[in-house]
């Protein structure tokens, strides 16, 4: 068997053309006002960092603009919460995006749902959440609402086949079960404390490993023909899910890097730009 490889890289570069049009476009209805995507970074995390420039350049690549808000590490809950307040009333900015990780001293919860819905770009509040369970308009959370876009993309059937999506964070495992199950999938959440978990796995037509360790899933746990996702990255270029020998095994598969990181960046775009319209248009 020849799997299919979900390319997360080559979609997302595909969607930003379309993304740049659009921006274009809007600059042209609106007097050249473009979304503004307002990225806060708490600390000094060379990861978190990192990652916040990717999407500030991911911004300028689709003709938007990346406001930078950097805030020391010894920020406080009401501090944060008193700039994310600023950021929900400044008509200029579109998008909110709260770097995760915050320093442990403050409530994470509660700074993400000081968010604005509209401007949730990164699908991170609890009535976000509660709205797209619900069926209701709401923006995603990035990374699930990637995958989404990418088993889409390339045709991936969902109606009525079994999922199983290992992990259960509030932005990833369960996000992405529920989003399953809106497409009429029957969905299982598994996590690192379940019970006889190959079994489970063994059952999937399409896995999900969202679960934060390396390799944690094995590929002998997999069945012949399963998709797989795997939503981790981890040093040395390894997913959540054992890949290698899975390649001749499985009939689709997202590449490590390569498949779900790109999806969640273009992601958090994509809703950016249609915030912007939203506003804008």
């Amino acid at each position: 068997m020849s799997a299919q490889v979900l390319d997360g890289k080559a979609l997302a570069a595909q969607t930003e053309a379309a993304l740049l049009a659009r921006v274009e476009q809007l600059k042209a209805k609106s007097g050249g006002k473009t979304p503004i995507l307002a990225t806060i970074l708490v600390g000094d995390d060379p990861a978190s960092a990192t990652y916040v420039r990717m999407k500030g350049n991911a911004c300028r690549r689709v003709g938007m603009e990346s406001l930078a808000v950097e805030m020391p590490v010894s920020t406080t809950t009401l501090e944060l919460l008193a700039r994310i307040e600023e950021l929900n009333n400044d008509p200029d900015v579109h998008g909110i995006l709260l770097q995760h990780p915050v320093p442990p001293q403050i409530d994470e919860r509660a700074c993400f749902d000081a968010i604005a819905l509209h401007k949730d770009v990164d699908g991170v509040t609890c009535l976000g959440f509660g709205r797209m369970a619900m069926g209701e308009a709401a923006y995603g959370c990035a990374t699930p609402q990637g995958i989404m876009r990418l088993l889409e993309e390339y045709g991936v059937e969902i109606e009525g086949k079994h999922a199983v999506v290992v992990g259960r964070s509030p932005i990833l495992g369960k996000p992405m079960a529920m989003m399953l199950l809106q497409k009429n999938a029957t969905v299982t959440i598994c996590h690192s404390r379940t019970r006889d978990l190959p079994a489970l796995v063994a059952q999937a037509d399409i896995l999900v490993g969202a679960v934060g360790k390396p390799e944690f899933i094995k590929a002998d746990w997999v069945k012949p023909g399963a998709v797989v996702v795997d939503a981790g990255y981890h040093p040395g270029g390894v997913g959540d899910i054992e890949l290698a020998p899975l390649l001749d095994k499985v009939s689709a598969y997202t590449p490590v890097p390569g498949g779900v990181g790109p999806m969640t960046i273009n992601t958090l775009i994509m809703q950016s730009v249609e915030s912007g319209e939203k506003s804008l248009g």
